[in-house]
């Protein structure tokens, strides 16, 4: 890919596509971590110093193509603003005689954001004619959202393939990261893997099972492959239909000398959406009244432990539920671990990077990913739309 390095952005106008879609707080509508607008504030300012006349281009939520005033993207505009120390022109509407107009008379150095991308209809539906709309208002394009390059949507695909088209520092950085982990990692290389579901890793799984030395199963997940062993889970949630795939990567981890370590303990309670009654037992004392709902601190010592004197360590994937406190405990201490090793650490997107971030830790780890989904596609090996576009 080429990037914003090998482009004269000077004094033209650049759409860029940014990943601004942050978590709010629900009781307030305020940003609760901002961190996605700080990681494309390298790429503002070099566009900004270059000459740029700079249009971003954004989402927030799902509004499914239509206007949803808490999903406007004002309040995104205002703590831009404030970062950068210089106004952000929050326009109202992302395509239009107006739009045009506002974005026409950018001066180098200035910015203007459109309104939410996907209160266009258009959007998700790689509309040719709104791809077209984009492409007008600028001269250059560059992709700096990694959390949506697996999209073949109109801002991310439909407008690259109308505009000179480049990479961000953003994606620069994502691609240059989890290409390392995919292609060249230093070993030993350890994977640790969570989250609810297991057929959201198993193209992961796949993908490096050739190359990782030991794969740490924790979260959700890991109920389907303690019962894929035959082990009772309780009233754990078992993807009955991934139970097949749990045994055949077991087997396959084996047969290539793969360490693959499941949960010894686990914290349970009756209902995982309350703590009360939570209990840790040993994995083969989990009784029919109870769901697992954290890793327990036998298995938090025992992965810890194997990740040390590891040269390459990817997380993704909390190792219980991390909102609740009571069950928060293995994912922080996977969080610390990692954050103490002498290795390549790459945290995956979504909620392993909320953790990360929550805990302040993410200055500790070598790459935190700006991408849920698109991160676990990119290390399934997939090709992701809006990064195969910008290649030659």
């Amino acid at each position: 890919m080429r990037t914003i390095r090998d482009i004269d952005v000077r004094g033209k106008r650049v759409l860029v596509r940014v990943d601004f879609n942050v978590p709010l707080d629900p009781q307030t509508g305020d940003i609760a971590d901002d961190s996605r607008i700080q990681a494309s504030l390298p790429t503002i300012e070099y566009l900004i110093v270059q000459g740029a006349k700079v249009i971003l281009c954004a989402h927030l939520g799902r509004p499914s193509g239509q206007v949803v005033e808490a999903l406007c993207l004002a309040p995104i505009a205002s703590r831009l603003t404030q970062l950068l120390g210089r106004p952000v022109n929050a326009l109202q509407e992302s395509s239009g005689s107006d739009v045009e107009r506002a974005t026409g008379r950018l001066k180098p150095g200035e910015l203007a954001m459109l309104e939410n991308i996907r209160f266009q209809p258009g959007e998700e539906k790689n509309d040719p004619i709104l791809a077209r709309d984009l492409a007008h208002l600028a001269d250059i394009f560059v992709n700096d959202g990694f959390g949506v390059s697996h999209r073949t949507h109109a801002s991310t695909v439909g407008v690259a393939r109308l505009l000179p088209s480049v990479a961000g520092f953003v994606l620069e950085k994502e691609v240059s990261a989890l290409s390392h982990v995919l292609h060249d990692p230093a070993h030993p290389f350890v994977t640790i893997l969570g989250g609810a579901k297991v057929r959201d890793k198993i193209g992961v799984l796949d993908n490096l099972l050739q190359g990782v030395d030991k794969l740490l199963i924790g979260g959700g997940m890991a109920a389907t492959f303690l019962q894929a062993r035959g082990i009772a889970v309780g009233t754990s949630r078992i993807e009955t239909d991934r139970l097949d795939s749990a045994r055949d990567i077991m087997e396959r981890a084996q047969a290539s000398g793969v360490e693959l370590f499941l949960p010894q303990d686990a914290v349970v309670a009756p209902d995982p959406s309350d703590s009360t009654g939570a209990t840790t037992v040993a994995v083969g004392d989990i009784t029919n009244s109870v769901a697992i709902c954290d890793i327990g601190p036998v298995t938090t010592r025992t992965f810890a432990s194997e990740l040390q004197g590891c040269k390459t360590a990817l997380w993704n994937g909390p190792m219980g539920i991390f909102e609740t406190e009571a069950f928060s405990h293995g994912t922080r201490s996977i969080a610390g671990a990692l954050a103490t090793l002498n290795a390549s650490t790459i945290v995956g997107g979504g909620s392993t990077a909320e953790a990360v971030i929550e805990l302040g830790l993410a200055g500790k780890m070598g790459h935190v990913s700006t991408g849920g989904g698109a991160s676990l596609e990119f290390l399934e090996g997939r090709s992701l739309p809006g990064i195969e576009v910008l290649k030659p």
